[in-house]
């Protein structure tokens, strides 16, 4: 229960204010104990990894498409934004925690801190808003069979969610987070607040960069993965109808394969790739999300000694996608890995496997995609 000034003369809430001085001080010495040395040592090597793969491995990807012309398709330019995103996180957000973990203390300055907070939220925000244009077009290529997405619109779209996220990440400078307050911070984290605008903005972030585009990406998702079993049920009851019929005739009708629809096959297999990028998206923001939620509404939650390693933690998480990205265009999309082949040196390229030609199409999957139906 909170104490207005009114009542301040009252004997029993000049107690409980006193006894809860007391408390948050004590919480504050309890929180004031920095990272054991063997986990900052191991965090400082987790980090140099992180920014190392997070850096190289996407801006192979904006090199490939910015080379390349034939690369340089609706999807391909969303993926080399999101690089690009990962890309700046890796050069101005994850250096400085990365200093401030391993140093114990932040000594940016508090107005470096604002721009820190501002530059992380404006990379996080643009991401997301780049795997939900992503997810929408998915959605609308395969459950709707709707391709509208082209080059141009694309553009249009990332200088959309730019400015956008700009403006949605603008307010985090003119917040009164400190870096050190209240005063046992060793770094630039969010923190209670108790002014409604800044719980309103807090949770305009969170809303922003997790809660609203999970439940849209969710959505779509749990659609797409509805059509494409319902049209893998209708393909196998509808598989090879003529020999059915020859074998009843006694006749051998001869075959005629069907023709494949190439553009919309293709895209509902990127689709699992896409869906790889948002479960990784997913695991590494939740905890930062629900994180910054709690400490803004929970002080003593927020003094406790287990919030610093905890809000380090959920942070370094959140920038895991940034490495993350990058290893799974590398493991499911061929192209980039043979655009990838192209920047190591010959001398260095693992040798082929012997006898492993062109992969053979899996009869299974050539069928005719009517008006009524969504490819595989």
């Amino acid at each position: 229960m909170a104490c207005n000034d009114d009542d301040n003369s009252s004997s029993g809430c000049g107690f409980t204010e006193q006894h809860a001085l007391r408390n948050v001080s004590k919480l504050q010495a309890e929180a004031s104990t920095p990272l054991p040395v063997a986990l900052r040592v191991a965090l400082c090597a987790v980090m140099v990894v992180v920014i190392t793969v997070g850096f190289l491995g996407n801006a192979v990807v904006c090199l490939i498409v910015y080379q390349k012309a034939a690369m340089r398709s609706a999807i391909n330019l969303l993926l080399a934004t999101l690089a690009f995103t990962d890309i700046m996180l890796s050069l101005f957000c994850m250096p400085v925690t990365a200093v401030t973990v391993v140093a114990g203390d932040w000594r940016f300055g508090p107005e470096f801190c604002r721009v820190t907070a501002m530059l992380y939220w404006l990379f996080v925000l643009e991401g997301v808003a780049i795997l939900l244009i992503i997810s929408v077009d998915r959605f609308l290529i395969i459950v709707q069979r709707q391709d509208k997405l082209t080059p141009g619109r694309a553009r249009l779209l990332i200088s959309a969610s730019w400015l956008l996220s700009f403006c949605l990440a603008l307010p985090s400078t003119a917040g009164r987070r400190t870096p050190g307050s209240p005063g046992h911070r060793p770094g630039c984290v969010l923190g209670y607040v108790e002014s409604l605008p800044e719980r309103g903005y807090t949770v305009l972030l969170a809303a922003a960069a997790f809660l609203v585009p999970m439940a849209v990406m969710l959505f779509a998702y749990l659609r797409i993965l509805n059509a494409v079993r319902r049209n893998a049920m209708r393909v196998r009851n509808h598989a090879c109808p003529a020999a059915g019929l020859a074998g009843k005739t006694g006749l051998s009708a001869p075959r005629r394969l069907p023709q494949p629809s190439v553009d919309v096959s293709f895209k509902t297999r990127a689709f699992t790739t896409i869906l790889i990028l948002f479960l990784g998206f997913s695991a590494c923001c939740l905890p930062h999300t629900v994180l910054g939620l709690l400490a803004a509404f929970s002080r003593r939650f927020y003094l406790s000694p287990q919030f610093y390693p905890a809000a380090v933690g959920a942070l370094w998480l959140s920038y895991l996608k940034a490495a993350f990205n990058p290893v799974i265009y590398c493991w499911r999309i061929r192209k980039f890995r043979e655009a990838c082949e192209e920047f190591v040196p010959g001398h260095c390229r693992l040798p082929r496997l012997p006898g492993r030609g062109r992969r053979r199409v899996r009869p299974c999957s050539i069928y005719v995609c009517t008006e009524t139906q969504s490819a595989m």
